[in-house]
């Protein structure tokens, strides 16, 4: 698991989201500015100015900050506290300067500079679908979400959601049963599954999966914190299917936040007759999202985007791979095996090795099975 030093220091970061007015957009920017250097702390009022997004108003809000000996104090002991607090709960941090911290979610336009965890990160390293709807799931809806959750799973797909109740706990079920992997994203910390305090699913999830949140450890839930989670359960897909939901409510700002970031979108229909379909019935009548019927409907809208010209004509080995792909081919045979042992037989990182493999999955030379094995297609 990564702990604090095997990432860049998150210590910066941390101690600049206290500071009020800055949201992850900015503290990225003044982090690219300065890297993860404690220099920052030094920094004027003028050098804060010119960078972009930041103003004088805001400038000298944030020199006011750092300069002020308790205001400074307070964050740094806040901030220790929480690097103190993952071993107590078995978590990790990165940072987004990290090789660990989800591909598809440092593209977003407000990334979180620190990102949480509980379980294997690396799990978002794979091709990931975010499914998400009403908490108040008719049967119809649960069905839906298992089945296609189900699918989306044995095709090596990680299945992303809320850990809400309703489709988001059907949602991590169904990927859990089918032998697949699924992250729960969490309005507070990742020490409180809240919606599962039995420890029902999350305990399973963990095992293969992760908890994400970008909120610190043992911190206040409160509504403003949901649609700053939806947008990342969008950001970590390269789609999001809406399964059942009224026109109003989370699923619909998540499937918002998947629109903005250039993501797919994808709605199950339903009844007309059905409060919880109104919302996705409206998103397919306005274009806004592809109807899906079957999980076929998913994939052919994710993988050409991904997919070379080879997929199509038939041929096995395309001349454009890399040579960590080469690596990883020459290494696997028709018999499963392990991430972790390819990594050990291939000597690549693991971070790089997921996406190497997932870019041999889109080109349809490996096939990713249950428990992180992975095979040659014949």
């Amino acid at each position: 698991m990564n702990r604090p030093g095997d990432s860049p220091d998150p210590i910066v970061p941390l101690i600049l989201s206290r500071i009020p007015g800055l949201g992850p957009s900015r503290i990225n920017t003044i982090c690219r500015r300065f890297g993860f250097s404690t220099d920052v702390f030094r920094a004027d009022g003028e050098t804060f100015a010119s960078l972009p997004g930041i103003g004088t108003h805001l400038a000298s809000s944030i020199t006011t900050f750092l300069n002020d000996r308790r205001s400074f104090g307070e964050a740094e002991t806040g901030v220790r506290n929480q690097l103190a607090l993952l071993d107590r709960y078995n978590a990790g941090l990165v940072t987004i300067d990290d090789p660990l911290y989800p591909p598809l979610l440092r593209e977003i336009y407000d990334p979180p500079p620190c990102l949480f965890y509980r379980g294997d990160i690396r799990s978002a390293h794979a091709p990931c679908i975010s499914v998400v709807g009403t908490r108040r799931a008719t049967e119809y809806g649960r069905k839906a979400a298992a089945l296609l959750c189900s699918e989306l799973a044995s095709r090596g797909f990680t299945v992303v959601s809320g850990l809400a109740r309703g489709i988001d706990m059907e949602a991590h079920k169904a990927a859990l049963e089918s032998g697949g992997t699924t992250i729960g994203v969490l309005a507070g910390g990742v020490d409180n599954p809240y919606t599962d305090p039995a420890g029902k699913l999350w305990p399973r999830m963990i095992e293969t999966g992760a908890l994400l949140s970008e909120e610190w450890l043992e911190s206040d839930i409160t509504p403003a914190k949901f649609p700053k989670r939806n947008r990342l359960i969008s950001g970590l897909s390269a789609g999001t299917l809406v399964v059942e939901s009224d026109t109003k409510g989370g699923a619909l700002i998540t499937a918002a936040s998947a629109l903005e970031q250039n993501r797919e979108v994808f709605a199950v229909p339903g009844s007309i007759f059905s409060r919880t379909s109104r919302g996705t019935n409206a998103l397919i009548e306005n274009s806004r999202a592809k109807l899906v019927a079957s999980v076929e409907d998913i994939l052919t809208e994710i993988l050409p985007a991904h997919t070379p010209l080879q997929r199509l004509t038939g041929l096995h080995e395309p001349e454009n791979l890399d040579q960590a792909e080469r690596r990883i081919l020459d290494h696997l045979k028709n018999e499963p095996l392990h991430v972790d042992l390819l990594a050990a037989r291939t000597g690549l990182d693991p971070s790089a090795l997921l996406v190497s493999l997932f870019e041999l999955e889109l080109k349809r030379l490996v096939e990713q099975q249950p428990g992180q094995m992975f095979r040659r297609r014949e």
